[in-house]
């Protein structure tokens, strides 16, 4: 199998490129980079693979985070979690899993599968089922394209564990794990059932870590040279500007397991006199300018520091901050008729048909983001 191993340097450029494509979900970057970078300082070591360099019959298990993003601030994991949910697991199958991935790379849970793997030494495959974060379980290219809902599984740091043994929809799932995850204090750790290496690579979003890797890399660099770092994430991605503001309120509350919300911008510079709404479930939903809809689900809509580029999390949200509101194309597997099913704007009840927006000519190839070569 041909892997590469990550360096710290690579970790910091994932985080940040993590955190953009979270569009405000999947949970803080913060302790998972930490976390990563203690245990390379520990000689564990963190392997990323192509999709395409996976066995056929290869096994493949998703792991990321389940909850409300503002309780996983406070609310520290143990560490232990996913090592604890891949045994679970594995001793259910009776067999040993071959690969992890992130179900979604936005956010912390890009960062999850890294560190279970460097734990136990698997390989961690560069691709994930939403290419930003969605809120619900079921919102995956996988779940989409058939992935089987069983056995599914929770941890917590407590060293509570739980499987889900049947369900009778992905919807269904999701029901089951978020009961759960509320139970566990709205902060837990989580996996789907495995998935074969023919399996993700037909029906997952390939090369999403290295994306990320790349709008790190492409901030970075700007600071560096003291360019715009907003600038350089929509050459890197295809994203547009929708506007440039101050948050002047947020209104948000945790519900159900889900961080709710408005969100609300007054314009600045060019922008003076205009004000945007962003509607949010853990992850930013649909940015309205009065009735009209500039952007939504399943595009990503980033709202990044105006000065720094560095993602601003739903959690973080706090009057008068000077934010970027961006919008990056959504990957192709999520705009299908089949898809917008289960992550367009009538999935989060929105009576609205999906119009793609943050569509550029200059978008790069899914194989610009493959850093492996």
């Amino acid at each position: 199998m041909t892997y590469w191993t990550l360096t710290e340097a690579d970790l910091d450029r994932i985080a940040l490129g993590c955190g953009i494509l979270g569009t405000g979900g999947g949970g803080s970057t913060y302790h998972g980079l930490l976390r990563a970078k203690a245990l390379l300082r520990e000689g564990k070591r963190i392997r990323m693979v192509r999709p395409a360099d996976m066995e056929p019959d290869a096994r493949i298990l998703g792991i990321g985070g389940i909850g409300a993003p503002t309780v996983g601030i406070e609310k520290i994991a143990e560490g232990g979690e996913g090592v604890r949910l891949l045994k679970a697991v594995e001793q259910h199958l009776g067999r040993k899993v071959d690969a992890l991935l992130g179900d979604e790379v936005g956010g912390g849970n890009g960062i999850a599968p890294m560190l279970t793997a460097a734990m136990v030494d698997l390989p961690v495959v560069d691709a994930d089922g939403m290419g930003r974060a969605f809120p619900e379980v079921q919102m995956t290219s996988f779940f989409i394209h058939g992935q089987d809902v069983k056995p599914a599984a929770l941890a917590d740091s407590d060293g509570n564990v739980l499987i889900v043994t049947e369900a009778t929809s992905p919807k269904m799932l999701e029901k089951l794990l978020r009961a759960g995850t509320i139970a566990m204090g709205c902060s837990a750790l989580m996996t789907t059932a495995p998935m074969t290496g023919d399996f993700v690579r037909r029906f997952g979003i390939p090369h999403t870590t290295s994306q990320a890797w790349t709008l790190g890399d492409a901030v970075i660099n700007a600071r560096a040279a003291k360019a715009d770092p907003v600038e350089a994430i929509m050459a890197a991605s295809g994203g547009i500007r929708l506007m440039r503001g101050k948050v002047t309120d947020i209104g948000r509350q945790v519900m159900a397991g889900f961080n709710r919300g408005t969100l609300t911008v007054a314009g600045l510079d060019h922008d003076q006199g205009r004000t945007v709404t962003v509607d949010i479930q853990n992850e930013y939903l649909i940015a309205f300018e009065g009735e009209q809809a500039l952007t939504m689900v399943p595009d990503l809509i980033c709202i990044v520091d105006s000065e720094t580029g560095r993602a601003i999390g739903t959690e973080e949200l706090r009057y008068g901050l000077r934010i970027d509101i961006l919008s990056i194309p959504a990957p192709v597997l999520l705009r299908s008729e089949i898809a917008l099913a289960s992550v367009g704007p009538r999935a989060f009840g929105y009576d609205l048909d999906f119009i793609p927006t943050g569509i550029s000519a200059d978008a790069p190839p899914v194989a610009h983001y493959d850093i492996a070569s």
